[in-house]
């Protein structure tokens, strides 16, 4: 049955005041005369400092990996800086603490993270970053302000967002239509956390500055120079990010929500898979070998994530959310088996890869919470074809074939056992990638595989790129299509309709756990409530 909007749980004074007035490119709050600690320095050095100027935040400020404690801040500097992050509970910032964070260079193209600890657990906390001079802390730039809101360690309401493809098929930012104007929608449903499902660069999508519309107008782009060409080189990669941030409503709500990150197939190249040898003419460097490890540099530069997780950087992680709710975030991208007609009769590591399975099921198995949402960035039951090396290869899952699993599907069949197997319960798929969106439930009475339980799939996105028609569907997992909204040409820009994301409120009480499909105006399509299920 459809439910009633969310509504914000403080006043909205007290939480936009803290942003109104934002500075056009910081994204944030300018908060003038801020008192800075200062350091000794040598006379010369700070001589030299006079005549180079102060640090400057260039591209807004965000936070990710959000725990009831601890969270994860990042800024952009213009030159060498070390970030001081000031912390309060009110957004006057009368009571601040500052964390002396992290050192930012050329190393990381000006980027940095500091890790924020001792917060309080299920509350708003209200931040400032002031770039300083890495050897004198009184030549201070601008702060810029932001806002986080940290797990609960006690049953209470949950609210975040979900979406992706940003950027994509040559829609990058109009600034005549509002630009990136869904964030200013999703900003407005104050989440506690947005998740981005992948895709949220186009490093192969190159931008042209005009594109012709069917109704005769023209969407005008933003361009740059590296979103001219697409991304080989790290600075290429780098720059997908920052052409990201030149948007006003994407920067109001990084510095207003925070994020928990994911990657897909266009942080690096459309559909690509390991040891991949590209067939591409737009690209001089084929080998994806080389070009992935660029990508994902760029892409812990740019997000919000938690420093490092293992030795490899990996990106698969869980984010504990209080009681209610783990969100686990899944990694189809850089483990996966070769992309092929996908029809062997054994698990070769599938789309996940043995590592990661494992791992999977161990974290499903030792949650506590009543929800376990897998953000999953290749969806389910939907046949995604891949032509980029010239033959119908698949790219996801499912392969259309409504028989018994094949190729990765021997994969996602062995992890849905394990969850029957260990009763398992209240477990929700979240997924983008297909630039529609929908809600599919998983009956095993209609599946041609049957050992599981029945679940939920919900899809959401684009953002801002192109819309395309719906997938087809496949039995082995029964997948049914109980709502889609989708666009009957490919390719529909994002001056249409077909723009969206989606929304989950677990209720603190109930339990209940509510899906909200929404456009990128706000207005809800469809929406579910889901009770818990109890062992």
């Amino acid at each position: 049955m459809p439910s009633s909007e969310s509504s914000s749980r403080r006043p909205a004074l007290t939480r936009r005041s803290l942003l109104t007035g934002a500075a056009a490119l910081g994204g944030g709050l300018a908060v003038p005369g801020l008192a800075l600690p200062a350091t000794a320095a040598p006379a010369r050095r700070a001589a030299s400092l006079v005549s180079s100027g102060t640090p400057e935040l260039t591209h807004g400020i965000q936070s990710g990996d959000v725990r009831a404690t601890s969270a994860t801040v990042w800024a952009r500097s213009d030159r060498p800086a070390r970030m001081l992050v000031q912390v309060s509970t009110t957004p006057d910032f009368r009571e601040v603490r500052t964390v002396r964070g992290a050192a930012v260079t050329d190393g990381s193209d000006f980027t940095g993270k500091t890790v924020l600890d001792g917060l309080p657990p299920g509350g708003d906390v209200y931040y400032r970053v002031v770039p300083v001079d890495p050897w004198d802390d009184a030549h201070a730039g601008a702060p810029v302000a932001g806002h986080l809101r940290t797990s609960p360690v006690q049953a209470g309401d949950v609210t975040f967002l979900w979406s992706g493809d940003l950027g994509g098929q040559g829609w990058g930012i109009d600034r005549s239509r509002g630009g990136y104007r869904i964030f200013s929608a999703m900003r407005g449903l104050d989440p506690d956390f947005y998740i981005c499902n992948g895709d949220n660069i186009y490093a192969d999508d190159p931008i042209e500055a005009d594109v012709p519309l069917p109704d005769g107008s023209v969407w005008h782009n933003v361009v740059t120079e590296e979103k001219s060409k697409v991304a080989e080189t790290l600075d290429e990669f780098r720059g997908n990010y920052k052409y990201n941030l030149l948007d006003d409503n994407i920067r109001a709500f990084y510095a207003d929500v925070a994020q928990i990150q994911q990657w897909d197939d266009h942080e690096t190249h459309n559909n690509w898979y390991p040891g991949e040898i590209l067939d591409d003419p737009l690209y001089s460097e084929k080998r994806v070998d080389v070009l992935k490890f660029r990508s994902r540099q760029a892409w812990h530069e740019y997000t919000p994530i938690a420093p490092a997780y293992d030795d490899e950087n990996r990106i698969y992680r869980v984010i504990h959310h209080g009681p209610l709710l783990d969100v686990i975030v899944l990694d189809m991208r850089w483990y996966r088996d070769a992309n092929s007609t996908d029809r062997q009769t054994f698990n070769d590591g599938g789309i996940l890869g043995t590592t990661q399975a494992e791992w999977l099921k161990r974290e499903l198995l030792a949650s506590s919470a009543t929800w376990k949402v897998i953000s999953n960035d290749m969806p389910l039951g939907m046949v995604v074809t891949d032509t980029t090396q010239g033959q119908p290869n698949l790219e996801a899952v499912s392969q259309g074939d409504p028989g018994v699993p094949l190729g990765r599907e021997i994969q996602i069949a062995d992890i849905l056992s394990f969850l029957k197997q260990h009763d398992i319960r209240n477990v929700v798929w979240l997924t983008t990638d297909v630039h529609y969106t929908a809600a599919q439930y998983f009956d095993p009475d209609q599946a041609a595989f049957k050992d599981f339980n029945p679940f939920w799939q919900f899809v959401s996105g684009p953002l801002n790129a192109g819309g395309f028609p719906p997938d087809a569907v496949d039995a082995t997992f029964g997948c049914q299509q109980v709502f889609v909204k989708a666009p009957t040409v490919s390719n529909a820009s994002p001056a249409t309709e077909f723009q969206f994301f989606g929304e989950v409120h677990i209720d603190g009480a109930s339990r209940e756990f509510t899906v909200r499909l929404r456009d990128n105006s706000g207005a809800v399509l469809w929406s579910t409530d889901l009770s818990p299920s109890r062992r």
